[in-house]
């Protein structure tokens, strides 16, 4: 028989082959041990009979898929040695998540000091290289009688009424629809990581279970790397960097409301004037809508069916407000203030808007995740020729604002998720709306099924930082059911009144996790534009403090920001304490700098010698007004 693989290749195998079979030999061809086969779209054991004709791909680790199913085939591991430890433990879920993966556990009290001995029983699991064993139930009365003595199984069962299955490792069974891989001894780095609280079902009302979280590869070397990537997340936590800056803080008071500090609206501003600059020149204006407006216009937006429990919703005078979680429903009364022209199209409205939305306690993360945060929103209004266009248009100003970082980005296009409002035929239209204007401009990317937004489908910006990890920031929206929920209209060329399109869309998205990004990718030491301490003078001793003063003049009256440092520490304390703070250029002045008119200049930890004043600051304000992502080259 053949079977078709990836990239339109045939395979000739002996009628009753297996996907074990294929892979030995595509052994050579692989990037790694293959793990389980996707046949015709389904994701299979490798033990799964092959048949004439079937499209066949073998999974790897280096496959998104394939690192799926290996850790959750390890979240079974776990599970099982955690059933050997503590027998009461009563197992719930272990999914993969996006970087390893974790067990529910009921009736499990552990801590860290737990996690050797457990960690040691999953190595015992892992070197008797044991082979999972599907078991497909007949009936739910079947696995039912397996399950009977864990009530969170049972209730998963009696959920489901076809396709119940399970995979045995010698004594311990679980229920799952797999696949899983060949066998445990595939595992060859395991680690257990944290453990914390979670309610089953994610719904506080619910039992409380242990969760613990571990990671597993098929490489030594690859939990190493994890491991270091970890340490190097952690020297650039935001939160510890924003408070060592004091660019920001967080307080009991306002859970989930940052408090930004002097420092930190330099750089807020700094921001707001780049985003100005570029959305000026892409001739978008500039709007201002109220924070809490009446339960009518989000009932008529669909937010308050499809979104309530996201909302803080107050009262006054006996009718129901909602605090905005959104800035679009106020951007459509705007909208209706006048009546527009075709030629008045396309009409780029935009808006720094501050919205609340109610995250859970548990969910809440520095800047990253929040319940108060501003949106660099716009609204885009248009005739239907101009979609393509726009979108593009949008995808440029994004690739031209993330490059001013050095950050890289890629796209996904969301489609219509299960709760949404429109007919089949608008999500048809936009859908093929947004991916049109991809594709013709040759845009790579991925295909997100499901995970739009309840009134439109979507493109997502995931932007990559410095040390590879990516972050959902921008979004393209593109709606064609909030301008007829809001009677939008304007007066088309033959004199009717028709709809506009329109289109949503952020470029840093949240303001707030983009400068926590920042932050993080940065790991502090801004570029000179957005540093909120740009130069700081040191005087050696109090004879140069004077000299100290008037060399700081010169740059404040130049336009930067500047500070002396005229304290009685030493100089290397003080260039210390300036390194610390991430100032980008260092000024030391004494006795020859006195006499010459000069500086002595360090930056990024080099002492780049004595340098005339007016050159230096010459050369930082050009840095400055560029926006050069580079040190001066004094």
């Amino acid at each position: 028989m053949e079977v078709n693989l990836p990239e339109g290749q045939q395979q000739e195998l002996a009628d009753g082959s297996s996907a074990q079979d294929l892979s030995r030999k595509l052994k050579k061809k692989l990037n790694g041990s293959p793990l389980a086969a996707k046949i015709n779209g389904d994701l299979k054991d490798l033990t799964t009979e092959l048949k004439n004709g079937d499209e066949v791909q073998i999974l790897t680790f280096a496959d998104q898929e394939g690192k799926e199913i290996f850790w959750h085939s390890s979240a079974h591991v776990l599970a099982q040695a955690v059933k050997r430890l503590f027998p009461d433990a009563k197992p719930t879920i272990g999914p993969a998540i996006e970087e390893g993966f974790y067990y529910d556990f009921a009736d499990l009290n552990i801590s860290e000091s737990d996690f050797p001995k457990i960690e040691e029983e999953a190595l015992k699991i892992i070197k008797q290289r044991t082979q999972p064993k599907r078991i497909d139930y007949s009936s739910q009365e079947e696995a039912l009688d397996v399950f009977k003595d864990n009530p969170f199984k049972v209730e998963m069962i009696n959920q489901l009424e076809e396709g119940l299955s399970a995979y045995q490792h010698d004594e311990f069974v679980d229920l799952c629809r797999g696949p899983h891989i060949p066998h445990a001894g595939l595992i060859q780095a395991f680690k257990i990581m944290k453990t914390s609280g979670a309610y089953w079902r994610a719904d506080a009302e619910k039992e409380q279970l242990t969760r613990v979280y571990a990671v597993a590869y098929p490489d030594k070397k690859m939990l190493s790397k994890y491991l270091n990537f970890l340490e190097e997340a952690k020297r650039r936590d935001h939160r510890v960097i924003g408070k060592q800056l004091g660019l920001y803080s967080f307080h009991q008071e306002a859970p989930g409301m940052p408090f930004y500090h002097p420092h930190g609206m330099i750089v807020w501003e700094e921001l707001m004037k780049y985003w100005d600059e570029c959305h000026q020149e892409m001739e978008y204006v500039k709007i201002k809508t109220p924070i809490m407006l009446t339960q009518e216009l989000w009932e008529n937006s669909g937010h308050w069916d499809n979104y309530r429990e996201n909302i803080y919703i107050t009262e006054i005078d006996d009718r129901a407000y909602a605090i905005k979680p959104m800035n679009c429903p106020g951007g459509m009364l705007y909208y209706k203030e006048n009546q527009y022209s075709y030629r008045q199209f396309p009409m780029r409205v935009a808006e720094i808007g501050l919205v609340h939305r109610h995250e859970l306690s548990g969910a809440l993360s520095g800047l990253f995740r929040v319940r108060c945060f501003h949106q660099d929103d716009a609204h885009i209004f248009m005739l239907p020729e101009h979609v393509q266009k726009e979108i593009q248009g949008v995808l440029s100003l994004a690739e031209r604002m993330y490059a001013m970082f050095g950050l890289e980005y890629h796209l996904e296009l969301s489609t219509r998720p299960e709760k949404s409002i429109g007919t089949d035929e608008q999500w048809e239209t936009a859908t093929d709306g947004l991916r049109n204007a991809l594709e013709s401009g040759g845009y790579d990317y991925v295909l997100n099924e499901g995970d739009g937004a309840f009134y439109g489908p979507k493109i997502d910006l995931h932007i990559k930082d410095a040390i590879g990890r990516s972050w959902q920031c921008g979004t393209i929206q593109l709606d064609m059911m909030m301008p007829d929920r809001f009677d939008l209209t304007y007066i088309a060329e033959d004199g009717s009144k028709q709809r506009p399109i329109m289109i949503h869309r952020t470029i840093f998205g949240s303001l707030e996790r983009y400068f926590g990004v920042l932050v993080e990718h940065f790991a502090g030491k801004f570029p000179m534009w957005l540093s909120p301490v740009q130069v700081r003078v040191l005087a050696i001793s109090d004879n140069h403090a004077q000299y100290a003063e008037r060399v700081a003049l010169k740059f404040k009256e130049a336009g930067l920001r500047v500070q002396t440092d005229l304290s009685s520490e030493s100089v290397s304390k003080k260039v210390r304490q300036a390194q610390l703070d991430q100032v980008n250029y260092i000024l030391v002045v004494g006795d020859k700098e006195v006499q010459d008119d000069t500086v002595t200049v360090r930056a990024a930890n080099k002492v780049l010698g004595a340098k005339a004043v007016d050159d230096v600051v010459a050369a930082l304000l050009d840095e400055y007004q560029t926006r050069s992502p580079r040190r001066s080259q004094i």
